[in-house]
C-alpha cells in the first residue's frame, strides 16, 4: 500500500496539470513529439497530437474526429494551443453533432449562423481568426478569450478549459 501511495505522489510530482482555469495560457502550440528509430538508426519525429486529438474526438463520436491532422496542423500554422478549437467545438456544438444542417459550423461562429464549406474551410477560418483577432490583440488565455468570443457567458471559459484539461497525452493518463 505504501508503494502505491509513494507511486502516486511521485507522478503527481512529474506530471503536475493546471488546477486553475486563470493560468491556462493557450498562446503556444504545446508539442508531443517522440524519436523513434528505424532501420537505418535515423530518428524521425512522430507528432502524436492528431492522434490523441482523434482517439478523444471518438469518444464523443464527433464529425470532426477525421480532421483531427487539420485541427493539429492549422493550430501550429497560427501558433495558437492545439487544443483550443476542438475544445470551442465542444462548448459549442458537442463536438460538431449540434449544428444547422450543411453549415460545418461547430463553434458557433456569428452565433451559429455562419455557413462554411467544409469542415477544413472552418478550421482554417476559425483558427486563423482567434491568431489575428484574439492572439495578436492581446487576448491569448480562454479567460481574455470568454468575453469578446462568448459574452456574456459566465461559463464558457470553465467549460472551455474542461475541455482542453480532458485532451491529455496518454502517456500521462493512468487508471488505478
Amino acid at each position: 500500500m505504501k508503494k502505491i501511495i509513494y507511486t502516486l505522489i511521485l507522478v503527481v510530482l512529474l506530471f503536475p496539470t493546471t488546477a486553475l482555469a486563470d493560468t491556462h495560457v493557450v498562446s503556444e502550440s504545446a508539442s508531443l513529439k517522440t524519436k523513434s528509430s528505424n532501420h537505418s538508426d535515423k530518428y524521425d519525429e512522430y507528432d502524436e497530437r492528431p492522434l490523441i486529438l482523434k482517439n478523444f474526438l471518438n469518444r464523443y463520436n464527433s464529425p470532426i474526429a477525421d480532421y483531427s491532422q487539420v485541427l493539429v496542423s492549422t493550430a501550429d500554422k497560427y501558433n495558437i494551443d492545439w487544443k483550443l478549437v476542438t475544445a470551442i467545438a465542444g462548448v459549442e456544438s458537442t463536438f460538431g453533432k449540434r449544428i444547422p444542417l450543411n453549415s460545418y459550423n461547430a463553434y458557433g461562429w456569428a452565433n451559429g449562423n455562419y455557413y462554411f464549406t467544409s469542415w477544413e474551410d472552418s478550421i482554417e477560418i476559425v483558427t486563423k481568426a482567434l491568431r489575428e483577432k484574439y492572439y495578436d490583440r492581446g487576448a491569448n488565455t480562454v479567460n481574455k478569450i470568454a468575453p469578446i468570443y462568448a459574452p456574456p457567458s459566465s461559463t464558457w471559459t470553465w467549460k472551455v478549459n474542461y475541455f482542453m484539461n480532458e485532451i491529455k497525452d496518454p502517456l500521462v493518463q493512468f487508471d488505478l
